[in-house]
């Protein structure tokens, strides 16, 4: 079957997805039936022979996502406590332990009354390549307030500043570690580290072989250009990071700044297990660019769908639910 963008499919994804060409999608990102044991209304996590038949039920499908992925490609696989290590070792055999990017944590809630156990208040997605050159985009969060009075304190008229350290740890034994004006971190087993240029402010003119410069001659030249703070006690200097050089915090492996949604939100459509637009979005910025192919095999309320479609991608979505698929018709437009 040829792909057809921006489709949605109402059957048994694994005869869809076996009917699909190889190596035709650049992402899937899917959010598949847990193994709860609970009858959700528009579809249940009920299971023959329980874990067994849950785990008979996902494999072949996975192989299928496999096998459509692009080399490019990646796979995100949102799951729960109840089967995710048994699905982490089978992912392990098909995309190759190699691939296994990250183990993604998202804090659904703040607290979860468990009883008589730690409350459950997370869930995992985990993070596959087709190969070792896969699709990244580096993505950034933005830094609180408290953060931002914080560690940017200062101002000149260039603007608001940070002090960042021009030292790393350990000695390298090599230039790096020798003296500059007077001071030589090679005494406290550390060495000299200068800032690349995209940390130094557009309106200072550098020198077009600053990366090749030695890191004491960056530093010579940092500190004409005004960028290393002397303070006025004690010898160290440090560089001045420019708030306006600051795109923010690169994404780390926990998320917890993406709530669940709520009764009163507008994007709530009243399913029973819909996640987020936000928190797919933020997997389909960092794993695909504009124009390429997402695939959600288990779409139900179409959250990755509109997702992928809000930030300029292709999209295919499947469902076996036939309720499903009108909730996501509706939604796509």
């Amino acid at each position: 079957m040829n792909l057809h963008m921006n489709t949605l499919y109402c059957g048994d994804n694994l005869n869809i997805m076996e009917s699909l060409p190889a190596k035709s999608v650049d992402l899937i990102a899917t959010d598949p039936p847990f193994n709860t044991g609970r009858d959700w209304g528009a579809f249940n996590d009920k299971w023959e022979s329980g874990l067994k038949g849950y785990l008979k039920f996902m494999e072949p499908r996975l192989e299928q996502c496999h096998r459509v992925l692009k080399d490019t490609g990646s796979l995100y696989l949102h799951c729960d406590p109840t089967a995710s290590h048994y699905l982490k070792v089978m992912l392990d055999g098909m995309f190759g332990i190699d691939n296994f990017r990250n183990e993604i944590v998202w804090k659904r809630n703040s607290a979860h009354n468990s009883g008589s156990q730690y409350g459950r208040i997370h869930d995992t997605l985990f993070f596959y390549s087709k190969s070792d050159n896969w699709i990244w985009n580096i993505v950034y969060t933005e830094l609180s307030a408290e953060y931002l009075k914080k560690r940017y304190r200062y101002s000149d008229d260039m603007g608001v500043f940070g002090l960042q350290t021009l030292q790393g740890q350990g000695s390298t034994g090599g230039l790096s570690s020798k003296s500059w004006r007077g001071i030589n971190p090679g005494k406290n087993n550390r060495h000299w580290s200068a800032p690349r240029r995209a940390s130094i402010p557009d309106k200072i003119k550098l020198p077009d072989t600053y990366e090749s410069l030695t890191v004491h001659e960056k530093l010579d030249v940092l500190d004409a250009k005004g960028l290393v703070y002397w303070p006025p006690k004690g010898k160290v200097p440090r560089f001045k990071r420019y708030l306006s050089q600051v795109k923010g915090r690169k994404l780390q492996d926990i998320f917890t700044d993406i709530c669940t949604v709520q009764g009163s939100s507008k994007e709530n459509l009243n399913y029973s297990t819909q996640k987020p637009r936000a928190l797919y979005e933020r997997i389909i910025k960092a794993s695909s660019n504009e124009g390429d192919i997402v695939l959600d095999p288990f779409c139900g309320s179409g959250t990755t769908l509109d997702a992928a479609q809000t930030l300029g991608r292709n999209y295919i979505g499947i469902d076996q639910n036939p309720e499903a698929i009108e909730i996501c018709r509706k939604r796509l437009g």
